[in-house]
């Protein structure tokens, strides 16, 4: 007589761990794209790129609502930064400015914001030693009118 067989009491896992890598997988894909930015609706004006000399200029980014944010980089556009406060941008700037005299500083601004408020940024980071500061546009919808 053939010996029988004992039945078999493991689990396989091997089907589970292949959809453990695939959901690892999707969700490496997606992380990045989950993260928010600072939304401005930038200005429109006709204006040359500018060359990129330095790879990760500073950026102060401020909201319709009066939000200040600051990152350093363009690498990642949506990246909001670090938030601030009119009153402590000089001192993070000025850390950033020191480390790096020559780094290029650059502000997006909401084109609802107040002129005051732009230039009170400007001047703020004048004071933390920012040599010239830039202005971010977004170029004109031709055709549109």
């Amino acid at each position: 007589m053939a010996a029988r067989r004992k039945p078999m009491s493991e689990i396989n896992v091997v089907p589970y761990i292949d959809v453990m890598l695939v959901l690892l997988v999707i969700f490496m894909a997606t992380a990045p794209l989950l993260t928010q930015g600072v939304v401005v609706d930038l200005p429109e004006a006709p204006s040359e790129p500018i060359e990129d000399q330095e790879s990760d200029p500073l950026v102060v980014s401020m909201r319709s609502d009066g939000a200040i944010f600051m990152n350093l980089g363009m690498q990642d556009a949506d990246d909001e930064g670090t938030r601030v406060t009119v009153f402590s941008l000089e001192e993070q700037a000025g850390k950033i400015l020191r480390a790096r005299a020559n780094v290029p500083v650059y502000i997006k601004a909401d084109h609802s914001l107040d002129y005051g408020e732009v230039v009170s940024v400007m001047t703020v980071l004048q004071k933390a030693g920012a040599t010239s500061v830039g202005l971010i546009t977004d170029p004109p919808q031709i055709g549109t009118g």
